[in-house]
């Protein structure tokens, strides 16, 4: 019983951490405007670390490298505390190697989940709030991967765009098939 709670609260601190780092990283990467509620907020969650950390691990090219970094790190103390917490995760002497490796299946994972969060949530505000706050945000953080899909498949009717739906079947794909293989490959590290 206490395990699974001290699971939970572990799942929602590092989890808020992990996925705003993640969000504020590929919100500048996109160049998504931060001027709209959920940029704000993306800030407000984590300017306490990024700022210190942009100072010794500067962007390049357009990467934010600090974010990254942050969120990779956030993503490994939840993996690590999970492994305190619930059970010992995996015994032996490459137990952190696995980690290590694991929280970048993770990382790649969530990031997926933010891609098809923001497909979803774009593909539904196009019908209630086309021009709502959030618009330019989505629209930065989706338009990379719509816009090819766009160009090949042109909306039936003229108003039914199935872009995002594909983009949200290829997303889950990757998440059942070569993520799924890749964590797998990484827990069989762990094991032998």
């Amino acid at each position: 019983m206490f395990a699974q709670a001290g699971s939970f609260l572990v799942d929602v601190v590092f989890g808020l951490f992990t996925y705003a780092f993640l969000l504020r990283f590929y919100m500048q990467l996109m160049r998504a405007p931060y001027r709209n509620p959920l940029g704000q907020a993306t800030v407000a969650v984590t300017d306490w670390a990024v700022k210190p950390v942009r100072r010794a691990l500067p962007g390049f090219r357009g990467v934010d490298w600090a974010t990254l970094l942050l969120a990779y790190l956030a993503q490994f103390l939840w993996l690590l505390m999970l492994g305190f917490v619930v059970a010992p995760m995996l015994r032996g002497g490459s137990a952190i190697v696995v980690i290590l490796a694991l929280a970048a299946v993770e990382l790649l994972k969530a990031s997926l989940w933010i891609l098809i969060v923001a497909v979803f949530v774009q593909a539904v505000l196009s019908w209630i709030a086309p021009d709502g706050p959030l618009s330019g945000v989505l629209n930065a953080l989706t338009f990379r991967f719509l816009a090819p899909l766009r160009r090949l498949i042109p909306p039936i009717g003229g108003a039914l765009d199935l872009s995002p739906l594909i983009v949200l079947v290829l997303a889950n794909l990757a998440l059942m098939i070569p993520v799924r293989w890749l964590e797998a490959a990484v827990l069989g590290l762990g094991a032998s």
